[in-house]
């Protein structure tokens, strides 16, 4: 009874925010992001978009995309990876203080591997190795936890910065980079940063 009058209570209070309070947001962003996995060069750079919607001032709700284009690793020979999209969907909060408003945020997603265009030469064992795992291609689920800062240029337009924390969870069985066998599923983590603008509608 007390979790149901606790959901009802936050309900009540996102829907008695004044419509002033509620915005709708739009940005373009350039995104880099490491794996955590050992696999060689980890730096993935790719191109993104997001739609916020704010219930309030304190809180948005975030739609995130990426598209990472080049192969990965990069300034390797055979890569295992020819391109990757990203999805993340979460909350941030964090109060407005004049033109800046910095926020905590959480999401969680997922990052569809795409598989390699190249011939992989993987080994007969098990468990697999992990490149060869993702060289066929998978889709990876994907958690971020971090925090950033909006900066108003105009009434209208804005700047975004993000910087966080992203969890990649690998199949297992599973022989990792530093071939240590993973019995399970497991967890790797890899700083992700986003910097872009976008305009309030």
């Amino acid at each position: 009874m007390r979790h149901r009058l606790c959901v009802f209570s936050v309900a009540i209070f996102f829907w008695a925010q004044p419509a002033a309070a509620q915005s709708l947001a739009a940005d373009v962003h350039f995104a880099i992001a490491r794996w955590g996995v050992g696999l060689g060069p980890e730096s993935d750079y790719g191109v993104g978009g997001r739609v916020t919607w704010k219930p309030s001032s304190m809180i948005g709700l975030d739609a995130n995309v990426a598209w990472y284009p080049n192969g990965f690793p990069g300034d390797t020979a055979a890569p295992v990876s020819d391109q990757r999209f990203e999805g993340l969907f979460g909350v941030t909060a964090g109060p407005r203080l004049g033109a800046v408003r910095p926020f905590a945020k959480a999401a969680a997603g997922f990052l569809m591997v795409g598989a390699a265009r190249e011939l992989t030469v993987c080994i007969a064992i098990f468990p697999p190795p992990i490149s060869c795992t993702l060289a066929g291609g998978t889709t990876l689920p994907a958690y971020e936890l971090g925090g950033g800062l909006e900066i108003d240029a105009t009434s209208r337009m804005f700047l975004r910065g993000d910087v966080s924390a992203r969890f990649l969870r690998f199949p297992g069985p599973a022989l990792d980079a530093d071939f240590q066998v993973r019995d399970a599923d497991y967890y790797e983590p890899g700083l992700r940063v986003t910097i872009g603008a976008g305009v309030r509608f």
